[in-house]
């Protein structure tokens, strides 16, 4: 699992693993996990909100319910083959 390492506008570290990635009405999202073991972590859907010129990507949260649910939909499609289970709450 490929680990990512996010800093908020206080440059505060925070730390995610990458489960899945795709793209959805033109923007970019990361299915991310706060547990590197194969434990029950917590998942987050997070969207890049970067723009042209940008040197890195930058990413949010998604917050929007039914964008959320959009998307979860389409990651649990993904992970569908996998031992990965997606509870959608």
């Amino acid at each position: 699992m490929k680990k990512l390492d996010f800093f908020d506008e206080d440059g505060e570290k925070a730390e995610f693993y990458c489960l899945e990635e795709t793209r959805l009405g033109g923007k970019n999202y990361l299915l991310v996990t706060d547990s590197e073991e194969d434990e029950d972590g917590e998942c987050y859907i997070l969207v890049d909100t970067s723009v042209d010129g940008d040197d890195e990507a930058k990413y949010s949260f998604v917050e929007d319910d039914e964008e959320l649910e959009a998307v979860g939909k389409v990651f649990a499609a993904l992970l569908e083959d996998d031992d990965t289970e997606l509870e959608m709450r």
